[in-house]
């Protein structure tokens, strides 16, 4: 008889992304992720020393997870790079819900006691910094419009998430465009965006 697979960290992690995926993070406990690997829950706890650990590891495969998503949206979609990250985060909250909740509600990993908490995260910093390229507005108040973008976003998505607003992809695209047009014209009155 052929030796049984060796259950690694990969095949675990693999295993809670689908559960969450399939019927959120709340489902995700060691008899769920045993069951779907047929084996018993000893091979996780060779793995993983106990369940913080996991999610932990999972947090940021599933946040890998989301970064691998907006680069396929990316691709598959022709709208203005300064509306990628907006209309990503929108259709990831729609798409893979459960997700979006766990990665960006639940356990956002971000602490905002100012507005400029914000930009702790060094990716933010540096998204700030392409976004400010692609406008043409100087780094300090693309800062601030960025800031105002995301916000606004995280609120559509969240509102999608959590099913209480159904927008289609056109509908989407044209919110984002009129409020970031609004946002920038305060500061170059003859910007455009079309939809």
């Amino acid at each position: 008889m052929p030796p049984k697979a060796k259950i690694i960290k990969e095949m675990i992690l693999y295993i809670v992304l689908e559960i969450t995926r399939e019927k959120g993070f709340d489902a995700v406990n060691a008899r769920s992720i045993a069951n779907r690997l047929e084996c018993s829950t000893r091979p996780l706890f060779t793995c993983y020393e106990n369940m913080e650990q996991l999610k932990k590891d999972f947090l940021v495969y599933a946040y890998e997870y989301y970064e691998q998503y907006v680069r396929n949206y990316s691709n598959s979609v022709k709208v203005s790079p300064c509306l990628l990250l907006p209309l990503s985060y929108i259709a990831f909250a729609q798409e893979e819900t459960q997700l979006f909740k766990l990665l960006f509600i639940n356990d956002m990993d971000l602490n905002m006691t100012d507005a400029n908490d914000f930009y702790n995260e060094i990716e933010n910093e540096k998204r700030a910094e392409i976004f400010s390229e692609t406008i043409g507005v100087e780094l300090e108040r693309a800062k601030v419009i960025f800031l105002d973008l995301f916000l606004y976003t995280h609120g559509i998505a969240v509102l999608t998430a959590t099913k209480k607003l159904s927008l289609d992809k056109h509908n989407a695209e044209l919110m984002v465009t009129n409020i970031l047009t609004a946002f920038i014209r305060q500061d170059k009155p003859d910007w455009g965006l079309s939809v």
